[in-house]
């Protein structure tokens, strides 16, 4: 009699606790991911970081993100997942950047040998400026006031992330970047939150913007309040853009306008000192339709004269990196919202971006 009220108790226990997990983002989190979150917190450093700092929040990377990282490449059911687009000669190409165009030679022989190899070349173009790319720090700068576009521009009174100057970083037309390079970046291996803004907003229009609150509701709504947004994470912002991004591109719309990151956002990713953030759009900020063409005013920020104060932002204040043309589709369609994600970029020295293959490893839910 005993052993079956026991039973009974037993059976009523697990079932309570089911219930209320799926009602509890708290205990919607595996036990395993919990205590590998709660381990990292003492682990991963915090801002403000020393004088003449060239990393950004990229100093949050260590034995704290790893680790968090270890638990999702742990387990049984995960799968990779690419962030990066297919890069091509007829991918959508940036209008801030110079075309991209690759040039396939032919097949080389060599005399005396029975050995044939093939190469391609960069024709022209800024590879990190195009297709899934990079930013580096040292991509933006800012002037105290803003410039009227006569004259020549006062370039040598720009000013950088962490104080830095023009002569400091790029004291020359043709100079290479001397300070924030894309070569400063170490590899950010670290746990990655996916938002999915396409859920939680509907259709997501060019020029809209993704505040603060969007994002805790869409933690909320994700059942990822038990952890939130964490030091060190990567966040990925699925809007449903980049299925835009057409290849070979013949409707040349992709990068005439797109959501984005409003400013509000972006401060609330910094106050919790994310190492990077990524959209499926081409520039992070958020651009109206017309807006390039001069046609429509931005949506935020000119009245500091600054259209794109995403990019000032993360780039220059916050030392926040980040992703142009981030391919989303397949994670928000699995619902992978938390992974482990690898970022490496280039090490070319001086380079303002670099092409990037970032990869998330993590358990389909769906």
């Amino acid at each position: 009699m005993m052993k079956s009220v026991a039973i009974r108790w037993r059976r009523l226990a697990l079932s309570s606790i089911a219930v209320l997990a799926t009602l509890s983002p708290a205990l919607a989190a595996s036990p395993g991911q919990e205590a590998a979150v709660n381990a990292s917190r003492a682990l991963v450093p915090s801002p403000p970081w020393p004088a003449g700092d060239e990393r950004g929040m990229a100093n949050t990377l260590g034995r704290g993100t790893w680790s968090r990282c270890a638990f999702h490449l742990a387990q049984q059911n995960a799968k990779t997942y690419e962030i990066s687009h297919v890069r091509s000669n007829s991918m959508p190409l940036s209008p801030f950047g110079r075309p991209l165009a690759y040039e396939y030679t032919p097949s080389v022989s060599i005399p005396g040998t029975r050995h044939v190899f093939n190469g391609e070349q960069v024709k022209g173009g800024e590879p990190g400026a195009q297709g899934t790319q990079m930013d580096a720090i040292g991509h933006f700068a800012y002037y105290d006031k803003v410039w009227d576009g006569q004259g020549m521009p006062p370039a040598d009174t720009a000013k950088y992330y962490g104080g830095f100057t023009q002569k400091n970083v790029k004291p020359t037309p043709d100079s290479p970047l001397l300070k924030l390079g894309i070569e400063k970046v170490p590899p950010i291996i670290t746990t990655a939150v996916l938002l999915d803004a396409r859920s939680h907003m509907g259709k997501v229009e060019s020029g809209a913007l993704i505040g603060a609150s969007d994002i805790e509701a869409m933690l909320k709504a994700q059942k990822l309040e038990w952890r939130g947004i964490l030091p060190g994470d990567v966040v990925y912002i699925y809007t449903g853009w980049g299925n835009n991004w057409k290849d070979p591109d013949t409707e040349k719309s992709y990068y005439t306008m797109g959501p984005g990151l409003a400013f509000d956002g972006a401060k609330y990713l910094e106050d919790r000192a994310v190492v990077l953030v990524a959209l499926d759009n081409p520039f992070t900020d958020p651009v109206a339709a017309g807006q390039l063409q001069q046609r429509a005013k931005p949506p935020q920020g000119m009245e500091q004269g600054l259209p794109f104060i995403i990019h000032h932002h993360n780039l220059t204040q916050a030392g926040v990196h980040q992703i142009q043309n981030a391919n989303l589709g397949e994670l928000a369609r699995d619902k992978v919202w938390t992974s482990c994600t690898m970022i490496l970029p280039l090490r070319s020295r001086g380079h303002a971006g670099s092409p990037v293959r970032p990869v998330a490893i993590g358990v389909p839910n769906q």
